[in-house]
């Protein structure tokens, strides 16, 4: 049986507490932008915040203070209505400042509804029409290639996305190209805008058919930070064609009474429920962490 060096525990540990406290904060600021609003996809937002705090703390080559960095890795959104969730992660990471998300959905605002690259710094693409983002991606990855660039591409798309022929097209010309320098991640929340994803249009095997189509796939729940760690750095020495992370998630997770809402794709969330909400997801977050630190709204 393996052992580990004491100081390696311990930074493995500090590592999945300092993301998990990570993911937290993006769901609380997602929150907070949600009561502007009184409704929207907070939903999608509590459920890939574990996600985006695994990329922006741990993954994304990236500088805070020059979001157009030439060097950087690129994050693509191509779920743009996912944006409140991005907004959020951004925050987190510095490169937007905490007081501008009150502003979110606002008239002359930078944080749009819907996520827009000519508005919001480090927003690489303007997404919403679905079905576009993993052909960016392509495009962008082979301009690097190109140009000597050592710079990654990563994708955040929805299972939804996965209906799409552009989809399947984009995934047959990065195995084609050997575009080892992208990485989707998909969104499996098994909900669309009509109703549960394999009602709509059965997906699965999903594994399966980006196997098929010449990817690396990983499968992961992707709401466990200990997992999506794993699930990245494995790939982080996978040389000779694309990769793709399928992550499981919840609708609402962190929040017991938004993850069993009915009407989950665009919620709406009473007056009264926010602060409920905030409640709940500090409850869930401490007996998850083992801690027993205070949070405050905004930490």
């Amino acid at each position: 049986m393996p052992t580990h060096a004491p100081e390696t525990v311990v930074s493995s540990t500090q590592r999945v507490s300092a993301l998990k406290d990570s993911a937290y904060r993006i769901r609380m600021h997602a929150l907070d932008m949600g009561e502007t609003q009184g409704q929207g996809y907070i939903g999608q937002a509590l459920g890939v915040a574990d996600i985006l705090a695994v990329v922006y703390r741990d993954v994304l080559n990236h500088r805070a203070n020059e979001p157009d960095w030439p060097q950087r890795d690129r994050f693509l959104l191509s779920i743009g209505h996912y944006a409140i969730a991005l907004y959020a992660a951004l925050a987190e990471a510095g490169v937007l400042d905490l007081a501008e998300l009150a502003t979110y959905g606002s008239d002359d605002s930078r944080l749009p509804m819907s996520g827009m690259a000519s508005y919001t710094p480090g927003m690489e693409i303007s997404g919403g029409s679905l079905g576009h983002g993993l052909g960016v991606a392509a495009g962008m990855a082979l301009g690097l290639r190109h140009q000597g660039s050592d710079a990654h591409v990563y994708n955040l798309l929805s299972d939804g996305e996965l209906d799409e022929g552009s989809t399947w097209e984009a995934a047959l010309a990065c195995a084609h190209h050997g575009l080892d320098n992208v990485t989707a991640i998909v969104d499996v929340n098994a909900l669309q805008a009509d109703g549960p994803t394999k009602g709509v249009l059965r997906t699965e095997p999903v594994t399966a058919k980006w196997e098929a189509f010449g990817w690396n796939a990983i499968r992961v729940d992707g709401n466990d930070i200990d997992a999506l760690l794993g699930a990245f750095d494995r790939l982080r020495e996978h040389r000779g064609s694309p990769a793709v992370i399928i992550c499981d998630t919840r609708i609402g997770c962190g929040v017991p009474m938004l993850e069993t809402r009915e009407k989950a794709h665009f919620m709406r969330v009473e007056e009264h429920e926010w602060q409920l909400a905030r409640q709940q997801l500090t409850e869930r977050h401490q007996v998850r962490s083992g801690s027993s630190r205070a949070f405050t709204q905004g930490e």
